[in-house]
């Protein structure tokens, strides 16, 4: 491995993920040569046998490291062994938004939306299982064979998902979407294209006249973001009262109530389902609901919210397009369980929803706004919508935006 690698322009020595990337891999090689599992022995065993092999490692390479440089690296591998394991590297790399693990050997990480294979894994299936226990500890979750699967959130918010076997059949698999200490504003998506001036503008407009708005897309389009920065542009003399599975809307309001879900516990009891806090969300005098996903029985909850003197609510759902987000509504109601005619849920979602954004995820990992859907009213008992901009690609293969038609009557009257 050259030199060259861990120094920098003035010759100082660069702790790179490099570096600590090519060390992890190297000591992974040693411990599986280990006859003692040193994991789960004393920390101060493992510091030395790792002290030891950082030494071996950098007099076969000859690279210039003083003995205080070669304690401080041991002491932050022997971290990553013990504390996250190879996740510690990924989880402070700014640039890499989600890690996903499958099985042991196999690391996979996100950056720019686009996916690539890591050269970090960790020793074998027990290591991987002592790390995602190690998350799992301090917010008191548990992951066994009578509970094969779990959501959770780590200390810094970034939210995971992690399965084991007899779930996962090829063993452990663990997937972490990191949470962004800066959330995008407006200003950083108009920077990345993610959207134009002219959208912004009507969004602005929308929020401040108090639409109720439904962000739409695919899972990973970065419908999130654009709840946060929806939410940015609220009156900060607002209450805000915001229902999340796990929190990771970020308001710099003043007056916000933040309420998250909860799963049931080991006996099967204590659950707190999104359509208990949407519920009690109603009596706790909000101008303004925010629920970070309709996932299942909440819908009717929300819909109701809408119609009954809480405009300006948000909210995402999970839809390949503008118009299938409507009709996904409709199935959520269905698999409630509540019966309702099918005309007049649809007048309700009419009535409750305003404005539709789609988010998609184009070839190069870039998100952006497809389609602002207005939804109009209902006509025969189907549903009459405005496209007011649309995204559409050009012969080029770029993609451009265009405003299609000007607001109808129900935005009118808004505006």
């Amino acid at each position: 491995m050259s030199r060259d690698l861990f120094f920098g322009n003035h010759g100082g020595i660069t702790h790179s993920s490099a570096l600590k990337g090519a060390l992890h891999r190297y000591l992974i090689d040693a411990l599986e040569d280990e006859d003692n599992n040193l994991l789960d022995g004393s920390r101060l065993m493992l510091l030395q046998f790792v002290t030891s092999q950082i030494g071996d490692y950098i007099r076969a390479r000859h690279l210039a490291f003083s003995r205080y440089e070669q304690d401080q690296l041991a002491e932050e591998l022997v971290d990553e062994l013990i504390g996250f394991g190879p996740l510690e590297v990924l989880l402070r790399d700014p640039s890499v938004t989600e890690i996903l693990v499958n099985g042991p050997h196999r690391v996979f990480v996100e950056r720019k939306g686009v996916l690539q294979q890591s050269e970090l894994r960790f020793i074998d299936e027990a290591h991987l299982l002592r790390v995602i226990q190690r998350i799992l500890a301090p917010i008191g979750r548990r992951l066994d064979e009578s509970a094969p699967m779990v959501d959770a959130r780590m200390p810094d918010g970034s939210r995971i998902n992690a399965v084991i076997p007899p779930v996962a059949i090829d063993g452990a698999a663990l997937s972490v979407r990191k949470f962004r200490q800066d959330m995008l504003r407006s200003a950083d998506l108009l920077a990345s294209r993610s959207l134009d001036k002219a959208m912004l503008e009507f969004l602005e407009l929308a929020v401040k006249q108090r639409c109720n708005i439904l962000v739409s897309g695919g899972t990973g389009t970065g419908k999130t973001t654009m709840l946060n920065m929806l939410s940015q542009l609220i009156s900060p003399r607002e209450r805000l009262v915001t229902i999340e599975d796990t929190a990771e809307l970020q308001l710099k309001h003043e007056h916000v109530v933040r309420l998250e879900t909860r799963p049931p516990n080991a006996d099967g009891h204590g659950e707190v389902a999104a359509r208990d806090l949407v519920r009690n969300a109603l009596r706790m005098r909000p101008d303004r609901i925010i629920l970070g996903e309709i996932r299942g029985a909440e819908v009717l909850d929300v819909l109701m919210a809408m119609n009954t003197g809480h405009d300006g609510s948000m909210t995402t759902l999970h839809a390949n397009n503008a118009q299938d987000a409507l009709l996904r509504l409709e199935s959520l109601v269905g698999m409630s369980g509540v019966q309702v005619a099918e005309r007049t849920l649809r007048q309700t979602i009419c009535s409750a929803i305003d404005v539709v954004v789609q988010l998609i995820r184009l070839a190069d990992g870039r998100r952006c706004v497809s389609e602002i859907l207005e939804v109009v009213m209902l006509r025969e008992d189907q549903y009459v919508t405005n496209t007011l901009f649309r995204i559409d690609r050009q012969g080029n293969g770029a993609f451009a935006r265009e405003a299609v038609n000007p607001a109808g009557e129900k935005l009118k009257r808004i505006f």
